[in-house]
């Protein structure tokens, strides 16, 4: 036998797997990378220097959403697992670590929605789509708890690292946001 022939061998029981796990942590670094650009943009750190970092933004966070499709789509052929779609669609109707998998689902669903609330929100009205767009942040910590509680890798070295090296930016600039003086409502001036 070849070596193609053993890797294939090897592989092949495993493909929808590998190609979910792997899915998965692309996922996580997009929406990672699209979670900083959106602070950046929204934040005030750049100060008048700011480039137009929208096209950017868009084109992870859809990225984010394709790869977020193939990770629970690909576990439809996985032989262990063997879910169904209302198992890898709907919250807490997977027996398999219900708690997590229902997470990442939640988190799945709303990033779709509001990531594709940026196509509406002319209709929603800028100022409100402003406010819904904000809870992307949530769902993105959703989906982290996701990855860190039922991944594969959750425990490997590697991953942790990649993680923390994707996640803690975005998590710093978080907190700056959510700190800043400007962040928090100010009281009206009295008439």
């Amino acid at each position: 036998m070849t070596t193609t022939q053993l890797l294939a061998t090897a592989v092949g029981p495993h493909l929808f797997w590998i190609t979910s796990r792997a899915a998965g942590v692309a996922a996580l670094v997009l929406s990672s990378l699209s979670v900083c650009i959106g602070l950046l943009m929204g934040g005030r750190m750049l100060k008048g220097r700011q480039p137009d970092l929208r096209v950017t933004h868009e084109a992870l966070s859809l990225a984010t959403l394709v790869a977020l499709v193939v990770h629970g789509l690909t576990l439809l052929g996985d032989g262990y697992l063997n879910p169904s779609l209302g198992d890898i669609a709907v919250p807490f109707l997977s027996g398999y670590k219900t708690l997590w998998t229902s997470a990442g689902i939640v988190a799945f669903w709303g990033l779709l929605l509001l990531g594709l609330s940026y196509y509406a929100r002319t209709r929603i009205g800028p100022q409100r789509w402003r406010k819904l767009h904000r809870f992307t942040a949530l769902a993105w910590i959703l989906g982290i708890a996701h990855s860190l509680g039922e991944g594969t890798d959750a425990g490997q070295a590697w991953f942790l690292a990649m993680t923390a090296i994707v996640v803690v930016p975005a998590l710093l600039l978080l907190a700056t946001r959510w700190l800043s003086p400007s962040a928090t409502p100010q009281p009206r001036a009295a008439r």
